[in-house]
């Protein structure tokens, strides 16, 4: 017969699943809306909107893909609070009101976006450095030619 862990030590590894269990049910980051698209850029190519999709569309418009582990607490609530402060500073799907384009290049080639816990879900979104160059530099020519609301 194997030895039994005591009775006080199982009911302490109870608890983090009881917790995990119960934060569940805290109602912030359930609400996964992707609102309507009101107007995107006027993309300077094809290359430049879809190295945008890989790299910001999540967090950046209302695109937003919806994993599974968005669904989880407390994961939800991370992602949650990301894609709302990101869709409220820069939202590509919602180019006619103001965003905060003027420093997207430097915030990028700094590589503060997207921030490096994003990669370890999101692979794809690495860019290679070339990719990262031709971002950057497709996304000036971009808010140059189309620049949002109150911007220009």
């Amino acid at each position: 017969m194997g030895s039994k862990l005591p009775r006080r030590i199982r009911r302490v590894l109870w608890i983090p699943l009881a917790v995990s269990a119960l934060i569940q049910f805290i109602p912030y980051g359930h609400d996964h809306s992707n609102p309507p698209i009101t107007r995107e850029p006027a993309w300077d190519s094809s290359t430049t909107r879809a190295l945008v999709g890989t790299a910001c569309f999540d967090c950046h418009s209302n695109q937003t893909q919806w994993y599974w582990y968005t669904n989880v607490a407390p994961f939800s609530w991370f992602v949650q609070r990301d894609v709302e402060e990101g869709r409220a500073a820069l939202n590509f799907s919602e180019w006619d009101r103001p965003q905060e384009a003027d420093e997207l290049a430097e915030t990028i080639r700094e590589g503060s976006m997207p921030p490096w816990y994003y990669y370890a879900v999101h692979w794809s979104a690495k860019l290679s450095p070339n990719e990262k160059a031709q971002l950057i530099a497709g996304l000036q020519r971009t808010v140059q030619a189309s620049p949002p609301i109150g911007e220009g």
